[in-house]
């Protein structure tokens, strides 16, 4: 792994990623791109950006970062010229479920064209006589879809998409899929499954339930508090991404002897769902810890339970066992322990 792009470098996994592979890798050229839009708060990505940039000063590796945009093709084609990337791993996209519904446009530019950009550049690096070694793109647990069936495999029909959001994700398997097949580009889909942790994005419930109890604002519970979510702490994220992006899908031909696409997919997910009014009284039981809510707060009168949103799930589940299997890694990190490092980062972070 000595020349590596990230996307999405300023995002809450990517910057993680980045921060993880600055010291565990030795000698080794770090490229990361980011549009910095302004989705949501901008300074929480320049805090993602500062900390790489300490780790960077102690380590013997090279951080190059670069504000551009992966709907750009040009801009994608002349970084891929310049640095002949071993690995790539693909974690820009406009996330978002509900926000898809209102901002279409975001999601086909960032998240289709953009993702086709980078097939390209990688089927164009083969030219050059390199060729990238392993393409990993972030998917997402949405794909599941209304699938009645749990825990979700890797296995299942993934057709039934529910928000413009989800059928993007969907799509970048299935375009990964054909390049694999096409042009032997080795590569592995992740679903993750509800991300969350210290310095995350604020349009994710966990953050958005702080950032109203804070002000003192009601927070809304849908489906009235029986939904359920397999919450996984960042740093399971990134050491399932870190393992995956060490091992390419092995070239190989099938019984027939043809080839057969050098193309994976994994879930990487706690495997435990927590029922959405358990998560939240453990939240307000970590701020007030934290020091973000008072002691004597009335949690009680400050929720209320609502209907289910478009484009919502009730329950996500993942079945890892295809990552235990090849990788020897289960995500494992306890829900308090990963709020409770949240609410400690909220507290330092916004006082």
């Amino acid at each position: 792994m000595k020349r590596i792009l990230v996307t999405g470098a300023a995002g809450f996994i990517g910057s993680n990623l980045v921060a993880r592979l600055m010291t565990e890798c030795h000698d080794a050229t770090i490229v990361g791109i980011d549009n910095m839009n302004d989705y949501y708060d901008v300074r929480i990505k320049e805090y993602r950006l500062r900390n790489i940039e300490s780790i960077a000063q102690n380590g013997d590796n090279r951080w190059c970062f670069m504000r551009g945009d992966i709907a750009d093709r040009g801009f994608i084609d002349s970084i891929f010229r310049e640095h002949n990337f071993d690995i790539v791993v693909n974690l820009a996209a406009q996330a978002g479920v509900r926000y898809s519904i209102t901002n279409p446009d975001a999601y086909i530019q960032s998240n289709i064209i953009g993702f086709y950009n980078i097939l390209e550049a990688c089927r164009a690096s083969y030219a050059t006589g390199q060729g990238v070694a392993h393409l990993v793109y972030a998917s997402s647990s949405s794909v599941y879809g209304s699938n009645a069936k749990i825990p979700y495999s890797v296995e299942d029909k993934v057709d039934n998409p529910v928000s413009l959001y989800a059928a993007t994700k969907k799509s970048n398997e299935l375009m990964a899929h054909a390049y694999s097949k096409l042009y032997d580009i080795p590569s592995t889909g992740l679903r993750f499954f509800t991300v969350y942790g210290p310095a995350g994005r604020p349009d994710m419930a966990y953050f958005g339930f702080t950032d109203k109890l804070r002000r003192g604002e009601k927070i809304e519970i849908f489906n009235y508090g029986e939904c359920k979510r397999d919450f996984t702490y960042i740093d399971d994220i990134v050491e399932g991404i870190y393992r995956v992006m060490q091992h390419p899908p092995q070239r190989r031909s099938g019984e027939d002897g043809l080839p057969i696409p050098p193309y994976a997919v994994y879930n990487i997910g706690n495997s435990q769902p927590e029922n959405l009014l358990d998560f939240v009284d453990t939240l307000q039981q970590e701020l007030v810890r934290a020091g973000v809510l008072p002691h004597d707060y009335d949690f009680e009168a400050h929720k209320e339970l609502v209907a289910m949103q478009p484009g919502d799930v009730a329950i996500t589940y993942a079945d890892t066992s295809a990552l235990e299997q090849n990788f020897g890694f289960r995500p494992q990190t306890p829900l308090r322990e990963g709020l409770r490092r949240f609410a400690e980062w909220y507290k330092e972070f916004y006082g």
